[in-house]
């Protein structure tokens, strides 16, 4: 039997905590983008605003919101206020399933940060009993988060979704139309519930395809992943 010194020993220990933390924290950050989705499906936006960093933001529809102000902008003043008529939670015959998908979780060797590359696939709309106009819609994207610690808890540093798919339920998505949802265009304060900043180039919906650049590498090769989309807007005619 091969002796193991008393410093082999502690390295071996030190390492193995290390590695389980780690992947308490890899539980930890899904476990707080899968609470995100159930929090947005019912409309709970007091609930999302608080799952935010200090500094945290949000990428949505070709705008960046800024810190706790900018986030609950977004979900407080704009969504709330349009989808539940300030109601923080649900209201009868609004459907906004946000089911999460596909985590890909990486938590920096320093164990302060960490990534997410996910996907979400939406189903949404208005029943035709409730008090509004009666629609339905598919969507979907992908995400490409960043988490920060903050006195030991684990918050959204930077929720980027880049919507890839709107459609209706009617006519789904082989007949959507290019920019069925327009992007963001004018900036807060001039827009009073517009985002601090625009994403430049905007983001194109479908029929565009384009490829969001991945934070990992290739899994096998450990090679950046290239990215080619240059056939991803051909049909568009700007």
């Amino acid at each position: 039997m091969t002796d193991i010194s008393n410093a082999d020993l502690l390295q071996r220990v030190e390492k193995l905590e290390h590695d389980l933390a780690v992947q308490q924290d890899i539980h930890a950050v899904r476990r707080l983008q899968y609470a995100y989705g159930y929090f947005i499906d019912k409309s709970q936006y007091d609930e999302v605003v608080d799952l935010f960093a200090e500094d945290g933001e949000v990428w949505f529809l070709g705008g960046i919101y800024k810190g706790k102000a900018g986030v609950r902008r977004l979900y407080i003043e704009r969504f709330r206020t349009i989808f539940t008529e300030n109601h923080n939670g649900p209201r009868y015959g609004w459907l906004l399933d946000h089911p999460q998908l596909q985590m890909i979780v990486d938590v920096d060797p320093d164990r302060k940060s960490a990534h997410v590359r996910g996907r979400s696939m939406m189903q949404a709309g208005l029943h035709e009993t409730a008090k509004g106009e009666e629609r339905q819609w598919w969507e979907g994207g992908i995400y490409e988060n960043e988490y920060v610690r903050e006195d030991g808890v684990w918050k959204i540093k930077a929720l980027r979704y880049y919507p890839h798919w709107h459609a209706s339920f009617e006519d789904g998505w082989a007949k959507t139309k290019p920019d069925f949802i327009p992007m963001a265009t004018v900036t807060y304060p001039e827009d009073p519930l517009g985002p601090d900043e625009l994403i430049d180039p905007a983001p194109r919906l479908w029929p565009a395809t384009d490829i969001v650049p991945f934070h990992y590498t290739h899994p096998v090769t450990g090679k950046p992943i290239k990215i080619d989309n240059s056939r991803a807007r051909e049909g568009f005619k700007d």
